[in-house]
C-alpha cells in the first residue's frame, strides 16, 4: 500500500493525464459519452483507495488542494470573466442563464421541503445534516468543481458521505445533458414551439469567434511568471484576510457562524479579486490560457477529493437521489417558462443551463453541438457561473438550512 504523498500525487496526475490524452480519441470520445470525465477523474482515485493500493489516512494532500488549487482556481476562472463580453450576448442570453441559477437556489430548499414530507429522516442533524450536503450540489450546479469543494469545506460535510452526493450530481445533471444534446439537433422544431427568433445565433457565433482570435497569442516565461505569481499573491491574500476576517466574526458572531469560516472568507476573497482583476489589464492574462491553468487545478482538486471517498456509499442514498431530480425538474420548468414568456431561442435556455450546471466543462460541448464556431459563448457563461456559484451556493444553502428548521 503506497502512502507517500509525492507518489499518490504522481499517480493522481497520471490518471489526469491519461483521461485528457485519451478524451478526443475517436473509440475513448464514445466511452466519455456515456462516463464522464469528471467521474473518472473521482473514481478512479477513490478505487485506487477503496482496493488499497494507496492509504490517505495520514496524507497532506487535501490541506494543500484546499488551502492553494481551490483558491487559485477560483481567482483564474474569475479572472478571464468579460462583461462587456457577456453583456454582449444580448438580454435573453443573460436571463436565461440568471434564470437558470435561481431555478438552481429556489429548487434546493424545494426540493428538501418535498422530500422531507414523506421521509423526515432526510434532514438529519449536526455536521451530517442534509442541508449541508446538498450546499455541494448547489456549488456544483451553479458554478461547478471549485465551488462544490468550496462549499464541502465551508460547511463542513462529511467526506464519507460525499460520494451519494457525487452520484447524485453526476447521474442527474448527466440525463439533463442528454435531453439538452437532443433538443440541440432539434432545435428548429423548439424554437418554433418557444416562439424564438434564432437569426441572432449566427451573429453571435461570428462575434465569438473573432472575440476568441483577439486574445489568444504566442506565451513566453515572463507571461507564465507573471500569471503564477499574481495567481498565489492572491492565495496568500486570501489566507492573510480571510484569517482575520473569520476571527473577527468568530468573537462577534460564536464560532459555529458561517461568517467564522476561515476558509468561507478565503472562497469569497479570491472569487472577488478574480473579479476585480476582470475590469483591469489583468484580464488580458486570459490570452495565455489563466482559465485553462484553473481547469488543471480544480481536477487536481477533484482527483485528491477521489483518494478520500468510498464508493460503496453511492447505494446509500435513495432519498437524495430524489431530492436531485426534483430539484432539476424544478430548474427545467423554470427554464422553459421564462423562455416561453420572453420567446429566448433554444440555444440560449440549453447553455444558460449547462453554464450552471455544468461549468466549464460541458457548457461548451452544448453550445458546440449548436455550432462549433459559439462553444466560446458556453465558456463566457460558465466563467459568469463560476463568479456567482459561491455567492448563489452559500444563498440556497442558508435557504435549505430554514427549511431544515436550523
Amino acid at each position: 500500500m503506497i502512502s507517500d504523498d509525492r507518489i499518490i500525487l504522481g499517480l493522481l496526475a497520471l490518471v489526469l493525464a491519461f483521461v485528457f490524452a485519451t478524451r478526443d480519441r475517436p473509440g475513448w470520445q464514445r466511452f466519455y459519452v456515456f462516463v464522464p470525465i469528471i467521474l473518472i477523474c473521482y473514481l478512479v482515485p477513490s478505487l485506487m483507495t477503496t482496493f488499497g493500493l494507496i492509504d490517505v489516512s495520514q496524507s497532506n494532500l487535501w490541506p494543500v488542494a484546499k488551502d492553494y488549487f481551490l483558491p487559485a482556481a477560483l481567482f483564474l476562472m474569475t479572472l478571464s470573466i468579460d462583461i462587456k463580453g457577456i453583456l454582449g450576448l444580448g438580454n435573453k442570453a443573460i436571463i436565461m442563464f440568471l434564470t437558470a441559477t435561481v431555478g438552481i437556489i429556489l429548487g434546493g430548499p424545494l426540493a428538501l421541503w418535498i422530500v422531507a414530507q414523506f421521509e423526515p429522516s432526510i434532514i438529519g442533524s449536526g455536521d451530517t445534516a442534509a442541508w449541508r450536503g446538498l450546499a455541494t450540489l448547489a456549488g456544483s450546479w451553479i458554478g461547478g468543481g471549485a465551488n462544490q469543494t468550496a462549499m464541502l469545506e465551508v460547511y463542513g460535510y462529511p467526506l464519507e458521505g460525499f460520494a451519494a452526493l457525487l452520484a447524485v450530481d453526476i447521474i442527474v445533471a448527466e440525463i439533463w445533458m442528454v435531453f439538452l444534446l437532443y433538443g440541440a439537433g432539434a432545435h428548429e422544431r423548439v424554437d418554433r414551439w418557444l416562439g424564438a427568433d434564432s437569426s441572432s445565433i449566427a451573429k453571435l457565433r461570428d462575434t465569438m469567434a473573432d472575440y476568441t482570435e483577439s486574445i489568444e497569442r504566442v506565451a513566453k516565461a515572463n507571461d507564465y511568471v507573471l500569471l503564477f505569481g499574481i495567481t498565489f499573491a492572491v492565495v496568500g491574500l486570501s489566507h492573510l484576510l480571510g484569517g482575520w476576517l473569520g476571527n473577527f466574526f468568530a468573537e462577534l458572531q460564536g464560532e459555529e457562524a458561517t461568517l467564522a469560516s476561515e476558509f468561507f472568507w478565503v472562497v469569497v476573497i479570491s472569487t472577488t479579486v478574480g473579479l476585480a482583476a476582470s475590469f483591469t489589464r489583468a484580464r488580458e492574462l486570459e490570452g495565455i490560457g489563466a482559465s485553462k491553468f484553473g481547469v488543471l487545478f480544480i481536477f487536481l482538486l477533484v482527483a485528491v477529493i477521489g483518494t478520500r471517498m468510498d464508493v460503496t456509499k453511492i447505494a446509500d442514498a435513495p432519498a437524495f437521489m430524489a431530492i436531485g431530480f426534483i430539484w432539476m425538474l424544478f430548474h427545467v420548468i423554470l427554464l422553459l417558462v421564462v423562455a416561453k414568456i420572453i420567446k429566448a431561442p433554444f440555444f440560449f435556455v440549453a447553455v444558460g443551463s449547462k453554464a450552471n450546471v455544468g461549468g466549464a466543462a460541458s457548457a461548451p460541448v452544448v453550445a458546440g453541438a449548436f455550432h462549433p464556431a459559439l462553444a466560446p459563448v458556453g465558456v463566457l457563461l460558465a466563467v459568469l457561473g463560476y463568479a456567482l456559484g459561491t455567492y448563489g451556493a452559500i444563498l440556497c444553502a442558508e435557504m435549505m438550512r430554514a427549511v431544515s428548521g436550523g
